[in-house]
This record gives structure tokens, C-alpha cells and sequence, in this order.
């Protein structure tokens, strides 16, 4: 946990973000995982993966969302991607922060446009997962879901295993048929509201994900980790649960590999596909969440 502190705080110092953003050397790195700036790039890409046996759910990237008109361009933009997934042939999914919608603005204009998204998903047979983001806005995010879950099926949300009180959430979601995607969480958190060992996540990730998978409604398991993977997998058989009960997540250019494998062996995939102007954000939790993904980072840069 205090790498990925450490990593997040530098990668939040001017220079370094002008460094980043600004250095022609680093498009190779951050193409490694988003799609691209334009949601012609992220088709290009949602069909390469279907193409390999895979769904996807796009997500437009933004957050921290202060101005009402940027907040509606948001809402613009998602307007036009769930459609032309439809034309494309792609299984409809979106993912979306609600800051990115102005849940800092006003809570009322945040569920509007919430609620024309999903209406618009709903019309073309899609799904929208709200995103989990830190955790001063883990109850606000669950608090709109729920708002809207009555009326919206086609609409899930995000829990991060590494906050203590994810046990309770997941019971509640569960006993509403909510459709859940567990993470493990990517953001720095403090002591008080997360578990700060690795290993106490893993160890939280997994008694989660046994309770969605026995009683979750269409769980997503978002996880790179090979082992969790194995353990999700021998559960699953022990208790007769079909592949078709739930789905696994990754994130576009990561384990590509244990991605194809996956499908291989028949089980339901979906990639998380970012695309879109605001990527620095998303690109330095990827690096800071696995050492594996800074570690590549580095090489690239000292060679």
C-alpha cells in the first residue's frame, strides 16, 4: 500500500505529469493501456477482442468533473458510444465515474444524467457499471445506485475488497439481485478504512468473491491475480457453478496472455476498454496498483 501511495503522489507533482503527458517516448507506454483518444479507436479495439472471444465495457475516461457543461459533454459522449456499440455488433457495456458526471456539482444533476445514460443503454439492450472511486464516495455511489436500481436493471456497480466495510455492502447488493464487478481497490486509502497488507486483501477479495459467486446475480471477478483466478475457478466447480453465472474482468493490456487462456478454457471474459482525452489519471493507478506494470514502466524509461 505505500508504494502505490508513494507512486501516486509523485505522479501527482507538475513535473512529473508535464514530463508524462508531454514526452512523445511515452505514447508506446500509455498505448499499452488505453485504447486511444477517440471512440473510433476504442471500437477498433472492443472488435479486435471480440474478435478473440471477448466482450468488453468501454469506459470514456474522466473524473473530478467541477463544471456543469463539461459534466453534459460526458453525458454527450456516452449518448453516442452505447449506440454505435450496437451498430458494431459489440455486447453493450459501459463503465462511468459519477464525478465524471457532477456528483461534486449537485447530487440531483449527477442521478439526471446518470439516468439518461442508462436509458439510453436500456434502449439498445446494454448495461452500465458505475465505477467505484475512493472512498470518500463509496456511500454517495451506493446511495445513487440504489435510487436507481428499482427502476434500472441494466444498471451494476463496483466494490473495492480492500475497504472494510465491502462484507456489509456486498450482503446488501446481494439481497437486492444488484449485478456486483469486485476489484480489489486502486486507490491510496488510509489504515482506518482499508486493509493496508496485500495479503489481508487477498484474503478479503476471496471471501467476497466466494459470497458473489455463490449468491450474486451475473458477478463480474476483476482480477489479474493468477492465483485468485484459481481459487475462483476450483470454487466454482466444488459448488456446480456454471461459467455462465458470472464473468471475469480484466483491463486492456494486462495478462493478455491469462485473458486468452481464459476464454480458451470457456470461460466468459470482458475487457476494460479506456479510451479518451483525460487518460493520466487512470494511467498512473495502473501503474502504481502492480509492480509488475511500474516495473515495465521503468525499463522503458532508463533504457
Amino acid at each position: 500500500m505505500l508504494t502505490r501511495a508513494v507512486v501516486l503522489k509523485v505522479a501527482s507533482l507538475p513535473p512529473v505529469r508535464h514530463w508524462i503527458t508531454r514526452g512523445r517516448p511515452f505514447r508506446k507506454l500509455v498505448d499499452r493501456f488505453v485504447a486511444g483518444e477517440s471512440l473510433a479507436d476504442a471500437l477498433r479495439v472492443a472488435s479486435q477482442l471480440q474478435s478473440r472471444g471477448m466482450n468488453v465495457s468501454i469506459d470514456y475516461l474522466g473524473e473530478s468533473v467541477r463544471d456543469r457543461q463539461m459534466a453534459e459533454s460526458v453525458v454527450e459522449e456516452y449518448l453516442r458510444v452505447l449506440p454505435a456499440m450496437a451498430q458494431q455488433g459489440l455486447d453493450v457495456q459501459v463503465s462511468l465515474k459519477l464525478t465524471q458526471l457532477g456528483l461534486d456539482i449537485d447530487e440531483a444533476f449527477c442521478r439526471q444524467n446518470l439516468e439518461r445514460i442508462v436509458q439510453q443503454a436500456g434502449d439498445v439492450g446494454g448495461f452500465v457499471r458505475i465505477d467505484m472511486e475512493n472512498s470518500i464516495y463509496t456511500q454517495r455511489t451506493l446511495d445513487l445506485f440504489y435510487s436507481l436500481h428499482d427502476r434500472f436493471p441494466n444498471l451494476g456497480v463496483v466494490i473495492q475488497a480492500y475497504l472494510y466495510r465491502s462484507e456489509a455492502d456486498i450482503q446488501q447488493l446481494v439481497a437486492c439481485k444488484a449485478s456486483v464487478r469486485l476489484c480489489k481497490g486502486a486507490y491510496a486509502e488510509p489504515a482506518s478504512v482499508a486493509y493496508p497488507k496485500r495479503r489481508q486483501v487477498d484474503e478479503a477479495y476471496r471471501r467476497l468473491m466466494r459470497n458473489l459467486l455463490l449468491h450474486g446475480h451475473r458477478p463480474a471477478i476483476a482480477t489479474h491475480d493468477e492465483r485468485i483466478i484459481r481459487d475462483a475457478i476450483a470454487f466454482t466447480r466444488e459448488n456446480n457453478i456454471p461459467p455462465q453465472r458470472f464473468e471475469f474482468e480484466m483491463l486492456y493490456g494486462i495478462r493478455r496472455d491469462l485473458q486468452e487462456q481464459l476464454v480458451a478454457q470457456g470461460y466468459q471474459m470482458r475487457v476494460y476498454v479506456p479510451y479518451g482525452e483525460a487518460w493520466y489519471p487512470y494511467f498512473t493507478r495502473r501503474l502504481a496498483e502492480r509492480p509488475a506494470n511500474l516495473f515495465f514502466f521503468l525499463r522503458h524509461v532508463l533504457r
